[in-house]
């Protein structure tokens, strides 16, 4: 059975009486910032010079200094800087900086998980993580209400580091929805899974596909974005309301047909197969190795993916038709947090 922990299984106290800092102030790392801050927790903000996000956390009222200043200062660390680079920054910044007592937090568990940071035995290791962007994060909390979170204890020195995690994720407004039980590797392994073969890599390759099937036949570019992409949010946003039969109940019933007749057919058991292969290469840490040597290659293989996918036609027209909705308020990469 999952545990659950929510507003009264937390002790707000243990993580006001500690010295926070934030390594990081991208999407999860102003949440957690900004939240704290407002619940009443010591937070400073760990930023490398020069970095374009300073003026932002300065003006949102939080102390910025050096990461390394951070960990110095600080007796609780949350990394929340990119996976590929918490190897080095732990190894040169917060390592030699860590005391006895101290917690090492994460809100991803693919750097311990996979062996890129082993901390010292004296230093409880935990994580809390939020299920969902930091705009989401930040936006709830301010609303009064909050995002589900995971906690998960790694190494528990002080025999504090589930009540210091909770404490924690009280401070972020995580317990007011609900922080569900489990462990780092579970965590990092069924999250990169869902990013692969649903959240972007399946459904990025399955919009990609049926635009190109419907524009090879004929088919208008613009028919086929609003089809094939536009539309989806419609469907994602009645899985999210009420699972499955929730969105077959809310669509047409020649919709609903067509989901029970097709969809087999585009999921088959060779597609369940490959989706197993890749679960196998993540349990066994080759697409972490693989990710960590394309960062040390200089990521060749990414730059050249987000060169192709900005000039597929999917993009091309989408970005057409979207500055026709301004009230979309379109992202693009370069936006900030």
């Amino acid at each position: 059975m999952t545990t659950v922990y929510y507003e009264k299984d937390a002790d707000p106290g243990l993580i006001h009486r500690r010295k926070v800092a934030i390594i990081g102030f991208g999407s999860q790392g102003h949440a957690h910032a900004m939240n704290l801050k407002d619940s009443g927790v010591d937070v400073v903000v760990g930023l490398r010079e020069g970095s374009r996000r300073e003026g932002t956390a300065a003006a949102a009222g939080i102390k910025v200094v050096t990461p390394a200043d951070a960990a110095e200062w600080a007796d609780v660390i949350m990394v929340l800087v990119p996976d590929q680079y918490q190897q080095s920054l732990y190894a040169e910044t917060i390592a030699p900086r860590l005391n006895s007592g101290d917690a090492l937090l994460f809100a991803h568990g693919f750097s311990v998980r996979f062996g890129y940071v082993n901390p010292p035995p004296d230093v409880d290791v935990a994580m809390v993580a939020p299920k969902g962007p930091g705009h989401l994060v930040r936006r709830q909390f301010v609303e009064g209400s909050g995002v589900p979170s995971l906690v998960a204890i790694h190494q528990d020195a002080t025999g504090e580091a589930k009540k210091l995690a909770l404490s924690y994720a009280h401070g972020i407004g995580g317990t007011r929805a609900g922080v569900i039980e489990t462990t780092f590797s579970d965590e990092a392994e069924t999250d990169l899974f869902g990013e692969q073969v649903i959240l972007c890599g399946g459904i990025d390759s399955m919009i990609r596909a049926a635009f190109e099937t419907l524009t090879e036949a004929g088919y208008p570019d613009e028919m086929a974005y609003f089809e094939v992409l536009h539309e989806l949010k419609l469907i994602v946003d009645l899985l999210f309301e009420g699972g499955i039969s929730w969105m077959r109940h809310s669509v047409s019933d020649t919709a609903e047909y067509g989901d029970i007749v097709s969809g087999p057919r585009i999921v088959t058991a060779e597609t369940k197969a490959v989706m197993k292969e890749i679960l196998g290469e993540i349990q066994s840490g080759e697409f972490a190795r693989n990710w960590m040597a394309e960062n040390d290659a200089g990521t060749p293989n990414l730059l050249a993916a987000r060169a192709a996918v900005a000039n597929h036609p999917v993009e091309v027209v989408g970005r057409k038709l979207r500055a026709m909705m301004p009230f979309l308020n379109e992202k693009s990469p370069e936006d900030d947090i």
